[in-house]
C-alpha cells in the first residue's frame, strides 16, 4: 500500500495548517481538477478523487491526528516520493484505515478509549428494611459466564424505585476505557402489616367489641417505635385513625402519616360466659345498625 501525502495533494507544504487553510486549499484544487472542467481526462478524474479523499481525512480532527503521526514517520523523514498515484478507487485502503474500515495495526493502536455500558438490576425490600436501611447481597453473571456477589448498602429511608449506583461494576470498558456502572433499582414491597402509599403508611388496628364501645388506649408497634393510640368510644369498623409524622421518610427530614384502619374483631371460639354476656347485652340494648342505614 502506497502512502499518500494528502498535504501535497492539496498543495500544502506542512501539517501545521488551520482548518480554514485546509478548506481553502481543497477548494482551489477541486476547482482546478474538477471533471466538469477537464472532461475526458482520466488522470484528472483520479486526481480529483484523491483531492476529495485528502479533504475527508484532513478535515476530520481525529483522522488528521492519526494521519499526521504517519506523515511524520514517512514524508517527514523523506521516505516517500510518489504521493498521489492511482489506488483503484476514491476510498482506498489507506483512506479506510483512518476511518476505521480496516483492521490494520494503525486502527488498533489509535482507537479511542470508551466507557463500558451500564447494567441495571433490581432488588426488593420490605418497608421496614427500606426504612431502617440494610446491606443486601446480590449475584450477577459476568460477561464470561461466571457469577459474582456484590454487597449493596441501602441507605435508610430510600424511596421506592430509587436507584443505587455501584461505580465500575457494569460492563468492561473498551480500549482502556473505564468500566460501566451497576444501577440497582430498589422496589419497596408491601407486607402483611404495612402498605406504603406515597409517604403514608397504612395498617390495621384490631380492637375488641368492648374496646370499641368503651374506648381505650392501645400501644401500636410502628416502624421504629411503639406508638400510643387513643381509640374513642363508639368507633366502628372501617374508621381511620391518623397519626401525623409516623409514616415513611420523605427524603427531606420529615415523615408521612400513619393511618390505622379500625377492625372490630370477635373471637371465633367464644366462651360460654362470653355468650351469656352478649345475650344480656342484646336484651339491654335497643341498637339495630340495620335500621340506621
Amino acid at each position: 500500500m502506497v502512502f499518500k501525502d494528502y498535504y501535497k495533494i492539496l498543495g500544502l507544504e506542512t501539517p501545521r495548517v488551520s482548518e480554514n487553510d485546509i478548506k481553502i486549499a481543497f477548494r482551489e484544487q477541486a476547482k482546478k481538477y474538477h471533471p466538469d472542467v477537464n472532461i475526458g481526462n482520466k488522470n484528472y478524474e483520479e486526481r480529483f478523487k484523491d483531492i476529495n479523499e485528502a479533504y475527508r481525512i484532513l478535515s476530520n480532527p481525529i483522522a488528521k491526528r492519526k494521519y499526521d503521526r504517519q506523515w511524520n514517520r514517512t514524508v517527514g523523514k523523506g521516505r516517500v516520493k510518489n504521493t498521489y498515484e492511482k489506488q483503484g478507487n476514491a476510498f482506498s485502503d489507506f483512506f479506510q484505515i483512518f476511518f476505521g474500515e480496516s483492521k490494520g495495526p494503525i486502527v488498533n493502536e489509535e482507537k479511542e478509549p470508551a466507557k463500558g455500558d451500564n447494567v441495571e438490576t433490581e432488588i426488593k425490600l420490605s418497608i421496614e428494611d427500606a426504612f431502617r436501611g440494610k446491606e443486601k447481597s446480590i449475584k450477577l453473571r459476568t460477561v464470561d459466564g461466571s457469577m459474582k456477589t456484590l454487597k449493596v448498602g441501602v441507605p435508610a429511608g430510600i424511596q421506592n424505585n430509587e436507584k443505587i449506583r455501584l461505580v465500575g461494576q457494569g460492563k468492561p470498558g473498551k480500549n482502556g476505557g473505564k468500566n460501566g456502572d451497576l444501577l440497582v433499582r430498589v422496589k419497596i414491597k408491601d407486607d402483611d402489616k404495612f402498605t406504603l402509599k406515597g409517604y403514608d403508611l397504612i395498617s390495621y388496628l384490631d380492637i375488641t367489641p368492648w374496646e370499641a364501645v368503651l374506648g381505650t388506649k392501645i400501644t401500636f408497634h410502628g416502624l421504629n417505635e411503639d406508638i400510643n393510640v387513643f381509640v374513642p368510644s363508639g368507633i366502628t369498623s372501617g374508621e381511620e385513625i391518623t397519626i401525623p409524622n409516623k409514616g415513611y421518610k420523605d427524603g427531606k427530614g420529615d415523615r408521612g402519616n400513619l393511618i390505622l384502619q379500625v377492625r372490630i374483631m370477635i373471637s371465633k371460639h367464644p366462651l360460654e360466659a362470653e355468650k351469656e354476656a352478649y345475650k344480656k347485652i342484646s336484651k339491654l340494648s335497643d341498637f339495630n345498625p340495620r335500621l340506621e342505614q
